[in-house]
């Protein structure tokens, strides 16, 4: 079977279908490519909180940066703050950062563990950007800095800055209801029928028709693949309070709570809020008054509930259909990996339409073999985050820091208890520095020390972490706040 597809139809808008939409229009100049989407039906659009990739995706769009971030109400994140995971009143950071070499004699985490200095602080006090995000400060990189960064936006507004640049770029819009999908004899998708009675035909269907995955799960029945046995989180309470005083921190905030997480979004205008909890520890009413309770400001809405499962389709593609972000499989937003997701699997997509290669059924099933490990990776990643936390307050946690491990996880796991070593495998979505800041963070270091270490002397050690902290801290102390340089940059 070789595949052929000139007409490209996308199912949905939101943030999925208007990113794939300006994507395709933007890479595929011999196709066409229309967007259908219904005003009846919402969106999932809440405080987006993102990761470094999106930049990428921005730089191959053409998308000025300020005219984003003016459009979406933006601001600038730098990782996340994680309060409350390994036991109740401590915190630390994952940033998009750097802690120098990861082995070796110079390693800085594998000195700063070998001497066990109070003196020290945080092994965090040894990342410029960990720094950054807990003094509220933020500068763009320069050729010295090693750190990334990624963006909090509004994601409605987001949906509607892409859709914009897409109809430039020739992308035709379509509004209305799907009502039926019919299929060819082969079984892949032959046409749309709307509720009004129009057709909508084409060659490729991208579903990105949220959580009802309409094309792939509906009406092509392709399994999902449960994670939810170690992700039992499947609710969650979305919320915009108001921004209360100056302060506009650069990263976002994951506070554990009874039974999930909450986490805090700021933007220019307001916070965005959410309370994620599973359902089987905890009731609906019961988590939606533990998330106000969290908010700085008051509320500028009533909370809104959404419903999810944790796991994936079995395949992302099945004949003529790739489904992308919600529709094709969700995990949890803990590390602000849904767009990271989107853009992985459009830009592998991408990749294979513009080679001109036959797309045969190997080259597809290739591709889906890919965006389930890619799925497998991320999931591990987030498991982390809860199985190694002390604590045993509630059912959640209790279970949460007992259960059967997915193998690949349980392997890194033991490579870094044993032996210091930071495992990592093909397609990973975070580097070996970030899996580090988990572990340091969560107080989970190795049993056994690393003997290259000692060649370095105690007092030599300790001497460079002290002088590479106190640098740190001098050029934090010059950057402007992260509220001021994004004034700056918003011309105001």
């Amino acid at each position: 079977m070789t595949l052929s597809f000139k007409r490209i139809v996308v199912v949905g808008g939101g943030t999925a279908g208007w990113m794939a939409a300006a994507a395709l229009a933007t890479a595929l100049k011999g196709s066409s490519v229309e967007l259908v989407e219904s005003d009846e039906i919402g969106i999932v659009g809440v405080g987006e909180a993102t990761f470094p990739s999106i930049r990428n995706f921005h730089r191959l769009l053409g998308i000025d940066e300020a005219e984003f971030l003016r459009a979406t109400k933006g601001s600038y994140k730098l990782g996340i703050e994680f309060r409350d995971w390994r036991a109740v009143g401590e915190s630390y950071f994952h940033t998009f950062g750097d802690f120098g070499e990861l082995s070796g004699p110079n390693a800085v985490w594998g000195q700063y563990h070998r001497l066990g200095e109070a003196s020290l602080g945080a092994l965090g006090e040894q990342c410029l950007s960990s720094v950054m995000a807990s003094k509220g400060r933020f500068m763009v990189p320069r050729v010295e800095h090693r750190f990334d960064y990624a963006y909090h936006f509004d994601a409605v507004l987001y949906a509607a800055f892409l859709r914009k640049l897409a109809e430039q770029r020739g992308v035709r819009r379509t509004e209305g209801r799907i009502v039926d999908v019919a299929r060819r004899a082969d079984g892949a998708i032959d046409r749309l029928l709307l509720a009004d009675g129009r057709v909508v035909a084409g060659d490729l269907y991208i579903d990105c028709s949220g959580f009802a995955s309409l094309l792939l799960g509906r009406a092509l029945e392709e399994p999902f693949v449960d994670f939810s046995h170690w992700l039992p989180v499947d609710r969650a309470w979305a919320v915009p309070s108001e921004r209360i005083g100056t302060e506009l921190t650069p990263c976002t905030r994951a506070t554990a709570l009874e039974a999930g997480w909450a986490w805090r979004i700021p933007l220019q205008d307001r916070i965005g809020n959410g309370h994620v909890f599973a359902s089987r520890y905890l009731d609906e009413e019961s988590a939606r008054a533990q998330l106000l309770q969290q908010l700085d400001g008051p509320a500028l809405a009533e909370p809104r509930l959404l419903r999810f499962q944790t796991g994936h389709r079995a395949r992302a593609w099945v004949h003529n259909v790739v489904a992308l972000g919600l529709s094709g499989g969700f995990l949890e937003p803990l590390e602000s990996t849904s767009i990271f997701l989107i853009q992985r699997g459009l830009g592998k997509l991408i990749d294979l339409l513009l080679s001109g290669a036959p797309l045969s059924e190997p080259v597809v099933a290739d591709y889906n073999g890919l965006n389930a490990r890619q799925f497998a990776r991320v999931r591990d990643f987030i498991i982390l985050h809860y199985c190694l936390s002390a604590r045993r307050d509630s059912a959640l946690w209790r279970a949460m820091t007992t259960m059967e491990l997915p193998d690949t996880l349980a392997f890194k796991i033991h490579a870094w208890r044993k032996a210091g070593a930071l495992q990592q495998y093909d397609l990973e979505g975070f580097d070996a520095t970030s899996w580090l800041a988990i572990h340091a963070g969560m107080g989970h270091w190795p049993e056994h020390t690393d003997p290259s270490l000692g060649d370095m002397t105690r007092a030599e050690a300790l001497a460079g972490l002290q002088w590479r902290r106190e640098r740190i801290i001098e050029a934090v102390a010059a950057m402007p706040t992260h509220g001021a340089f994004l004034r700056g940059m918003l011309g105001r």
